[in-house]
């Protein structure tokens, strides 16, 4: 159940309540595409640096060690050790970047393993019962992802089978949910709204969806080839037409400013690779913008990454260490820059929500985006 505590503009402070605790939105999710941060980041670590959302892969958790094996294991949550909420994609969007090896169908989609070239079906039932059988917090509905450019016929065709594998998704999980064998059985179900850059097809879709009576809406196929100027705009568009009393989850997004300008356009939720990505290359956020730490001027710098972070890294290492351990190629290096930047993120969100619970949202992101330019 999604309480929404109080608005700000269209900004939303909200908790959303699951079976596996209470999220405090917005909300930023840490993402762990096969069951763990890449970057040698422990569901330890997690709880140290204030992750509330752990989000895994349902396309790579399939094909690699495999749902089935994890349910006998008792599902991701027990397999990880990780007693937080967890959230599953679809394998909607690895359809999208699969776009060499895939054909859609009415049915699903029919495409090879990046692994291995293996053929694989997965159709919004298959979705349905490989995040059934992971046993996730929230399963995302299974969709076409069509590139933010595409051509507006192709785009109003794709959007109207996902409307139709949305309901398939509906029926099949309230199946699953029912089944005695099902892990989770309050697993809740988040439909997705697409329609690339077209304003009046993603309006049309989230009206459409939103009958349906889903525990949560995303927002997906942005980021991906648009501006932000075009995302922005789509937000301002979409984000009305959707449940005000339901979370609004901005898929694979973003910078902290995107995440800034989604919060204020009423987005609840989001995800990105960024911040472990960037750490991994040594490159890091700060409340004074981003820093790469493979700059020479970083040599001798005996500072914390930034002073007054209270992340695992600046509580005990300097610059110089960390950048001499990204040279060194040690594993270390990594993590420590991973952990700051969640940390960071992580953080950032704590900031959004003690500013929208003091009425003080607007005046925070425009002191956050000044300072993140000098």
């Amino acid at each position: 159940m999604y309480e929404l505590i109080k608005r700000e503009g269209r900004a939303k402070r909200g908790v959303f309540h699951t079976v596996h605790g209470a999220i405090q939105t917005p909300v930023f999710m840490n993402v762990g595409t096969v069951a763990a941060i890449k970057g040698a980041v422990s569901t330890k670590d997690l709880e140290q640096i204030k992750c509330q959302v752990e989000l895994s892969n349902t396309y790579h958790l399939h094909v690699r060690t495999g749902d089935k094996l994890i349910k006998e294991m008792g599902g991701l949550h027990r397999f990880m050790v990780w007693n937080r909420p967890i959230l599953t994609d679809s394998g909607g969007f690895q359809v999208f970047s699969l776009a060499g090896l895939r054909k859609i169908k009415e049915e699903g989609v029919y495409f090879n393993s990046h692994i291995d070239g293996a053929k694989i079906f997965m159709g919004p039932e298959e979705s349905m019962q490989i995040q059934s059988n992971l046993g996730s917090t929230i399963a995302m509905a299974f969709d076409e992802c069509p590139p933010a450019l595409a051509e507006r016929t192709y785009v109003e065709n794709s959007v109207a089978r996902t409307t139709r594998w949305l309901e398939r998704c509906k029926k099949e999980m309230k199946r699953l949910n029912l089944s005695e064998d099902t892990i989770n059985q309050k697993q809740l179900l988040f439909g997705i709204n697409q329609g690339a850059v077209y304003a009046d097809i993603r309006i049309d879709h989230a009206k459409r969806i939103s009958e349906l009576e889903l525990d949560g809406y995303a927002i997906g196929g942005l980021a991906v080839g648009e501006t932000h100027e075009q995302m922005y705009y789509i937000l301002e568009e979409t984000v009305p037409h959707l449940p005000v009393d339901k979370p609004t989850y901005l898929m694979g997004v973003g910078t902290p400013a995107n995440i800034l300008e989604g919060v204020e356009r009423g987005v609840d939720f989001f995800d990105c690779v960024y911040p472990s990505r960037n750490g991994r290359h040594g490159h890091l956020y700060t409340n004074h913008g981003k820093i790469n730490l493979f700059n020479q001027k970083y040599e001798k710098d005996m500072r914390p990454i930034e002073e007054g972070c209270g992340c695992p890294a600046c509580l005990r290492y300097s610059r110089a260490y960390i950048r001499h351990l990204l040279k060194a190629k040690e594993m270390l290096g990594m993590r420590l820059c991973v952990l700051h930047n969640l940390y960071f993120y992580n953080t950032m969100m704590e900031e959004i929500r003690d500013a929208l619970d003091a009425g003080k949202f607007h005046s925070y992101k425009e002191k956050k985006l000044s300072g993140m330019k000098s």
